[in-house]
């Protein structure tokens, strides 16, 4: 069996993900390609994932590649995330990993209706719903806030208790519409680093939906291209990014003919046939990478690049704060201070060159940022402690 060291995983990592200088990618399309998709939570992490991966970008260059030519387009998908994806992708994400979601969503709303009294037949409520939403926004092609299409379709304006803690609203109904492809997420209409998305039809927003891919072919496709650019990696890593089941990735895996390959930790991990030969470092680079950016949530089993790190650089929730990259290997963090400016954080040390490239790095992003704050709902141990440094 071939064996692929973390030493070469790392490689792979900085070459595939388009980090290191000379594997840059040179549009908004390519950096999210290199990764398959961009998380998108938080606005700001898609222009700032981009950012890390592309020279010479600018803010409007990654609303345009949204919005203009709309060749990337957001779209809730595997583990209830909402992601950007190319827009080739989208025929075998929407009957894979988005109905996968929608179907889960759908089940617990329908059930969420009938406890709340509102009606006996959930998933008849939700029908009428959908017809009711989609007809609004036949007549309106340049989208719709999610403000005016509850006001137009009263029976959303609704209240419902679901599980212990939580209220939903008109905004779930879109959420599934949108997962259920639907409708999608349109123009914006606030400004980097906020998000107010009209919704509008994916007819209208894709001037037609392409023919979609049965699910077995979406996943399959989801499946070879996290191996291109995540690979190797294990079966648990890829039904965990997946969020699928085990039946589904072994399923992939079999169709692709992937290669099974031993890792340094013990585990089969697994390649494309025609990608196992062995891939060379690229050389010494840093990086600093947003809140759930696609590099440090690609794994399941992520020691091979955060090492004694895990515990300070992932909030409570499992969720990813900022990270600072030296070779392969998440070293810190990355925080702005009262200013604005760009202010790295180390959690263990490095030599000199590598401290004086993340500092410049970070004067490139503060300049890039100019002025402009970035928040976030996913402050994590070691963010939280870089911010009491810097006041």
């Amino acid at each position: 069996m071939h064996h692929v060291t973390d030493g070469e995983r790392r490689a792979r990592l900085a070459v595939r993900h388009a980090l290191a200088p000379g594997a840059r990618a040179d549009s908004p399309e390519a950096a999210t390609r290199a990764v398959v998709a961009l998380h998108a939570t938080e606005p700001a992490t898609v222009h700032l994932s981009c950012w890390a991966r592309v020279s010479s970008l600018t803010v409007a260059d990654v609303d345009g590649a949204l919005h203009r030519e709309r060749m990337l387009v957001k779209q809730l998908a595997m583990r209830r995330t909402l992601f950007v994806f190319p827009r080739e992708l989208l025929p075998g994400v929407w009957p894979s990993a988005s109905a996968r979601v929608a179907a889960a969503e759908r089940a617990r709303m329908a059930k969420d209706l009938v406890r709340a009294g509102l009606t006996d037949d959930g998933g008849a409520w939700l029908d009428r719903a959908r017809a009711e939403i989609l007809a609004v926004l036949a007549d309106a092609p340049e989208g719709l806030t999610a403000i005016d299409v509850r006001r137009a379709v009263p029976r959303i304006d609704v209240k419902v208790e679901g599980s212990p803690g939580e209220l939903w609203s008109a905004p779930r109904v879109l959420t599934l519409l949108g997962a259920a492809g639907d409708i999608v997420r349109g123009t914006d209409a606030g400004r980097f680093p906020v998000s107010r998305p009209r919704w509008t039809l994916a007819s209208h927003w894709l001037d037609g939906v392409p023919d979609l891919w049965s699910p077995g072919e979406g996943y399959r496709e989801l499946v070879r291209r996290w191996l291109l650019s995540f690979g190797p990696g294990t079966e648990d890593d890829i039904v965990w990014w997946l969020g699928a089941t085990k039946a589904i990735v072994r399923g992939a895996l079999a169709d692709l003919d992937a290669v099974a390959v031993s890792l340094d930790n013990g585990a089969t991990g697994w390649l494309l046939p025609d990608d196992v030969g062995t891939v060379e470092g690229p050389g010494g680079w840093v990086a600093l990478l947003p809140v759930l950016d696609p590099t440090v949530m690609g794994w399941r089993d992520r020691d091979f690049y955060l090492g004694p790190h895990r515990e300070q650089l992932f909030e409570r929730r499992g969720n990813a704060g900022t990270t600072a990259w030296a070779d392969g290997r998440a070293v810190g963090t990355w925080v702005q201070d009262g200013a604005g400016a760009v202010r790295v954080h180390l959690l263990e040390p490095v030599p000199a060159p590598t401290r004086r490239a993340l500092d410049e790095e970070a004067e490139r992003l503060t300049a890039w940022l100019g002025g402009v704050r970035v928040g976030t709902g996913y402050v994590s141990p070691a963010m939280r402690a870089a911010l009491d440094a810097v006041g």
